[in-house]
């Protein structure tokens, strides 16, 4: 079985909506891994996020980010933001996106980048429960080490977590990490270190991800995060 085939249908194990997710957004790796393309850090780098809390504190993350100017664009599924995003990738101007969405938005987002021809670099589902998260990452050469700095993040602040991660036609096999609750409060400190990640990615990180603002409620539900270059 293809390495895209085992993730489709352990994203769909875990959601039937993310299994539409990352079954769209893993017909875009296919796109994504022939020719060359300019380096992450050469781009501008444009976030996406809904308005929940758990999209917040990614922002958070991501605009600590050392040496990365970032443009935030708050994501909706109404037709404004489709026109307005569809004319950014018909502009052909380089850009990267990065984001963490809902399931539902982060399809419409991958299906319209894979539609003009863009490259998914890193792609992510994440489960968050009470004092828990569950991720899934698929990712390629170009985000190399990403997913073991996430890992030790989440276990150097002391939040429960599993994570897997596959590589899109690369030699690495697949890697599963795990830590266990320390009762620290720090549950959605995932949220912050993927916007700091994905918001350095291509850039030589030499700071950890800040601590994540304490959350009035637990973050729970279901997110896709990605960097694409388009």
């Amino acid at each position: 079985m293809s390495v895209n085939r085992r993730f489709v249908l352990k994203s769909m194990a875990l959601s039937s909506i993310a299994g539409v997710t990352m079954g769209s957004a893993v017909r875009a790796f296919a796109a994504a891994t022939a020719g060359s393309s300019a380096t992450a850090a050469a781009r501008p780098v444009v976030a996406l996020a809904n308005e929940g809390a758990a999209e917040s504190i990614f922002l958070y993350g991501a605009l600590a980010a050392s040496d990365t100017r970032l443009q935030v664009q708050r994501v909706g599924r109404d037709p404004g933001f489709v026109l307005d995003f569809e004319r950014q990738l018909r502009s052909r101007q380089p850009m990267r996106l990065i984001g963490l969405l809902d399931d539902a938005s982060a399809a419409l987002v991958v299906d319209m980048a894979r539609s003009g021809g863009a490259r998914v670099q890193w792609l992510g589902q994440h489960i968050a429960e009470a004092g828990f998260s569950r991720h899934h990452l698929l990712n390629t050469d170009s985000a190399e080490g990403c997913s073991q700095q996430f890992s030790r993040e989440l276990q150097a602040c002391g939040a429960g977590f599993s994570l897997n991660e596959e590589r899109q036609n690369g030699p690495i096999v697949p890697r599963r990490m795990s830590g266990p609750s320390r009762g620290t409060g720090q549950s959605a400190q995932w949220a912050s270190s993927i916007g700091y990640l994905l918001a350095s990615l291509g850039t030589r990180m030499t700071l950890t991800a800040p601590l994540a603002p304490t959350a009035s409620a637990p973050i729970t539900g279901s997110f896709v995060s990605f960097s694409i270059e388009a």
